[in-house]
């Protein structure tokens, strides 16, 4: 009896959590069907909002670059955290507790931290603000997540498979093509897909390392919501939600195969 009652607490509390998180967005969605430009009664059902959010041209520009950096932060950062995810774990090298140490600290920095910091840098080094310092921006901050997610995979590997082929006479290119790569393809591309999440949501770091001639989806919401929540932004975050939720599962999908 006492271990009934405590998986109803159990699933009472974990219902109350995901009440505290979804109920918003559903809120959020559910207007973004009201008949009503400003008030916040029911109306009436409609899709006018959806309509107009498709024939803003400054949004569909808004989003197309967001794309742009999120596929191209996405694979950079997937290349660079898979190497050095096998590297953390094959090699040996000097430095490298400090540098695996380093993975997990960028992943807790607060965001403010790093985009202020990558401000600094890039003032230092005289690189205007606009789509190259946003794309090393979201690469950056989107590595230490494929290092993570494909180490925790690679971990879970038989080093003797690493042995066996070296004494048949394969090359590190060879075993990594043949055997690293494929082992190892649920995971990248696990973190592909979350870092293209992670930077097509980004605001913070994304607010400090943007210019005024390249501006993204999440920057143009923020600066949208400072005039008022209006349907069409309701519209617009479901649109947002709805990709974004969809590319989480798809790598959770992945992540399972994986481990």
């Amino acid at each position: 009896m006492n271990n009934s009652k405590a998986r109803i607490i159990d699933k009472l509390y974990l219902a109350l959590i995901y009440l505290f998180f979804y109920l918003p967005i559903s809120v959020l969605i559910f207007y973004s069907f009201n008949n009503s430009s400003y008030s916040l009664v029911w109306h009436g059902f409609t899709t006018n909002w959806y309509h107009n959010l498709f024939q803003d041209s400054n949004l569909w520009i808004a989003a197309a670059h967001s794309l742009l950096i999120g596929t191209l932060a996405a694979t950079m950062a997937t290349i660079i955290g898979t190497l050095a995810a096998v590297s953390l774990y094959r090699y040996r090298f000097m430095g490298k507790n400090f540098l695996n140490g380093m993975v997990f600290i960028l992943i807790v920095t607060p965001d403010i931290v790093m985009g202020i910091s990558l401000l600094l840098l890039f003032s230092i080094a005289n690189m205007p603000l606009g789509f190259w310092s946003l794309l090393l921006a979201h690469i950056t901050f989107c590595i230490p997540f494929v290092v993570v997610t494909v180490y925790s995979r690679i971990s879970g590997m038989d080093k003797n498979i690493f042995e066996a082929a070296k004494d048949l006479g394969a090359r590190e290119s060879t075993i990594f093509r043949k055997i690293t790569f494929p082992l190892l393809l649920p995971a990248i591309i696990s973190g592909i897909l979350l870092s293209f999440t992670l930077s097509f949501d980004d605001v913070m770091i994304s607010y400090f390392v943007s210019g005024p001639g390249f501006e993204i989806l999440p920057l143009k919401i923020y600066s949208m919501a400072r005039l008022g929540v209006k349907p069409e932004l309701n519209a617009l975050c479901s649109v947002t939600f709805t990709l974004t939720l969809f590319l989480v599962i798809l790598s959770q999908r992945f992540t399972r195969k994986s481990s």
